[in-house]
């Protein structure tokens, strides 16, 4: 009977995945914040060899969704197991991965201007992760992901500073097309519109100056093919996702502009289960876009 449950115990370990060397996370550090007026979390993931080895570390931002925050990947996405399996099998390479507290944000200055989180963004939280962590701050070694509200997030940033960022990565992201932005019904506008274009606006209101400067559509019709090519694309949404129409629609937008990207629909809904199966893809694409 020993025998027996010691070789039931040994199959369960055999069972088990396991790395010769894990990394680090650490949650709930804070920033303070003069733009935002507070103190703002974010955690991160360092690689196996941080403390040891000697040298500079390529970043990427990963971005959470609406009603998550800094802990969502950590704690849902498991991205630190994902990140250590893909680093073990040499899928991709060590990094430092920044998990900021977007809050209900989009990553964006609100429309209404109370809330200047793109502000915070570039000129408190990269400064200060850049200088506390040992990064290699530059464009060539930095990027962008995220899921739903921070796949709206992680193609924002990249499409507004292609001199900052070499590769975005949206899941899912929370892109409308303008008549489906119209056609939401006024409580799926205040969580998914509002925040971008304004609260209370109705059908072709919708449309209005902040959709030109933050409709992801808009900005991709209006940029410079040659400021698009500078990044890397990666775009993800499962075929039963409510935000399919507008996903599609990006990879519409970058081919009729000749911009070379990877576009995957798979089967999946838009859930923690499906981003997590998109993690050790875009984990390789990323470590290819730091090598270059």
């Amino acid at each position: 009977m020993k025998k027996i449950i010691f070789n039931l115990l040994f199959m369960v370990c055999l069972s088990i995945p396991t790395f010769a060397q894990n990394g680090m996370v650490l949650e709930g550090l804070t920033i303070k914040s003069s733009i935002l007026g507070k103190e703002m979390k974010y955690s991160v993931y360092l690689p196996y060899d941080y403390k040891t080895a000697n040298r500079n570390y390529p970043i990427l931002y990963l971005l959470h969704g609406l009603g998550d925050d800094d802990s969502g990947w950590v704690q849902f996405g498991e991205i630190a197991f994902y990140a250590d399996k893909a680093i073990a099998q040499g899928q991709t390479t060590p990094m430092v991965i920044i998990m900021p507290d977007g809050l209900r944000s989009f990553y964006i200055n609100s429309a209404d201007g109370k809330t200047k989180y793109e502000d915070y963004f570039f000129k408190e939280l990269m400064p200060a992760v850049e200088k506390t962590y040992r990064i290699r701050n530059n464009r060539r070694y930095r990027g962008l992901a995220g899921l739903s509200m921070g796949g709206y997030g992680s193609i924002n940033y990249a499409l507004k500073h292609p001199d900052l960022f070499c590769a975005a990565a949206p899941l899912s992201a929370a892109v409308f097309t303008d008549n489906e932005m119209e056609n939401l019904d006024d409580k799926a506008y205040a969580d998914l519109g509002a925040p971008i274009y304004g609260p209370g606006l109705k059908a072709k209101n919708r449309i209005n100056a902040n959709n030109q400067q933050n409709s992801i559509l808009k900005m991709i019709e209006l940029a410079p093919a040659d400021s698009l090519k500078k990044v890397k694309w990666y775009i993800d949404c499962g075929d039963d996702d409510f935000l399919i129409n507008g996903n599609m629609a990006i990879h519409t937008a970058l081919k009729t502009k000749g911009v070379a990207h990877s576009f995957k629909v798979r089967n999946g809904a838009h859930n923690w289960t499906y981003w997590r199966t998109a993690m050790p893809d875009v984990l390789q694409f990323l470590g290819d876009a730091f090598h270059q």
